[in-house]
């Protein structure tokens, strides 16, 4: 991709968080972000798909950040110098889901947090390795693999909207903390039925 075409994308997603801000995800058109942007219809076509795609790329953005195997330091926090946990980068993404409110809560509330969980389960069914620690192929014998991966993301979604709830009054790391506490059982059990690779 060309630097104008980097440049038109991100005029497209900086539109559609501008409407995010003033109007609920599902009141918000292609038209309304084409619109907003000052593109035409073919030049936001050649970029996404649907408004859904739109969701989805900068969710993907989001979580290829925060799944990288190093994590990187930011403006309002820095895990880059501890050894990174599945804590640590939960930690990060609530950073980033707080310091970025205006990009992904309008997606995160849509339809009960649906949309935002289909993109996360989806990421986390190409990179559950890393979130439950371990080089190795992952495999289990009594949970299969997609509904850990269902439980997980679920419940992430299931934080996320009790934090909001509450004002995001915790700290990042509380709820990551709070989070991880229920979720580790399941992922000690996964991890013990992993199979050293041959």
């Amino acid at each position: 991709m060309d630097r104008r075409q980097t440049k038109t994308r991100q005029a497209i997603i900086d539109a559609f968080v501008r409407l995010l801000a003033k109007h609920s995800y599902e009141k918000i058109s292609v038209k309304d972000i084409i619109d907003a942007a000052d593109i035409g219809r073919s030049t936001f076509y050649s970029h996404f798909e649907t408004k859904d795609e739109l969701a989805r790329k900068m969710c993907l953005m989001l979580f290829k950040h925060i799944f990288s195997h190093t994590i990187p330091p930011c403006s309002t926090h820095n895990f880059s110098d501890v050894q990174p946990t599945a804590e640590n980068r939960i930690a990060h993404i609530l950073y980033h889901l707080r310091d970025k409110r205006q990009y992904y809560l309008g997606i995160i509330n849509y339809d009960e947090g649906s949309l935002f969980l289909r993109f996360f389960r989806e990421y986390m069914q190409e990179n559950l390795r890393i979130i439950v620690a371990g080089p190795n192929r992952l495999k289990i014998a009594q949970v299969p693999e997609d509904f850990l991966i269902s439980h997980i993301a679920s419940s992430f979604i299931g934080m996320v909207r009790w934090w909001l709830k509450n004002n995001m009054r915790q700290t990042p790391e509380q709820v990551a903390s709070f989070y991880m506490t229920l979720i580790n059982p399941a992922i000690a059990e996964f991890e013990s039925k992993q199979e050293p690779q041959e």
